[in-house]
């Protein structure tokens, strides 16, 4: 996250403020104060918060960018959205539908919200889904915290996959996108579908609730997940068979 320090200090010299006036002001020492001004000093949102309550305005005009591309937690970025609305916890949290108790531990980074909590907040706020996860919804992202999951590391990892640890690294971090060949060979060792790391947050939530209740419930019984997960192994030719077999079954069934 980084914060206008020449935001800072120019909206303090409009109120006729010192440094020490806005010190004061926002209990901070002066030193610090005066090395957030000059950009050398990277605060914590809690000093933005007393910053941004010294000089009334919003925590948002002291971050430099997008609230969505600023690195920040979900929990941070909620609670900054939630200021910049001039909405307290208990408003989100009605407008949410969910405890105040709750939103509270996902503000302080203590719970991680399922997608459809994410979902009442992001409608509470006026946002998207994608404005609070940001970069947590990216393939970098998703790889890093499957990874994690599993225990690899990122070499142990590259070794699995036979590429080179330099490129997971790269990947996780955002600085280069994967070749569909890369992509399977990971998911491939992971244990899921390429799918995964490339579908939109929300998305499978979208698909399902395009379903009817049967077909819901068809979906989640053991044995058709069993053929589900057989079929995310499967390379584009197998696959090719398979569904030229199922059009063949279904022809049959009408002569």
């Amino acid at each position: 996250m980084i914060v206008r320090g020449e935001q800072i200090r120019a909206l303090r010299e409009e109120r006729g403020y010192t440094l020490q006036d806005l010190a004061k002001r926002s209990n901070l020492s002066l030193s610090y104060l005066s090395e957030i001004e000059r950009g050398s000093k990277r605060p914590s949102l809690k000093t933005i918060d007393k910053l941004a309550a010294a000089l009334n305005v919003a925590k948002t005009q002291l971050i430099k960018g997008d609230v969505t591309e600023t690195g920040l937690s979900i929990g941070d970025k909620i609670r900054l959205l939630r200021g910049d609305k001039n909405l307290s916890l208990q408003d989100l949290a009605q407008r949410a539908e969910i405890s105040l108790s709750y939103l509270s531990e996902i503000e302080r980074g203590s719970v991680y919200p399922s997608l459809n909590t994410l979902k009442r907040i992001a409608f509470g706020l006026e946002v998207s889904v994608s404005s609070i996860m940001g970069h947590e919804g990216s393939l970098g992202h998703k790889l890093k915290a499957l990874r994690e999951e599993y225990g690899l590391t990122q070499a142990q990892l590259a070794g699995l996959a036979g590429v080179t640890a330099g490129l997971i690294g790269q990947i996780e971090h955002g600085k280069v996108q994967p070749s569909l060949k890369t992509l399977e060979k990971i998911s491939e060792v992971m244990g899921v579908s390429p799918c995964y790391f490339i579908m939109e947050p929300g998305a499978v939530d979208q698909m399902l609730s395009l379903m009817n209740p049967e077909l819901r419930e068809l979906l989640m019984h053991p044995n058709v997940q069993s053929v589900l997960n057989l079929i995310t192994n499967l390379n584009e030719k197998e696959l090719q068979f398979i569904l030229n077999f199922i059009q063949l079954f279904k022809k049959s069934e009408f002569n």
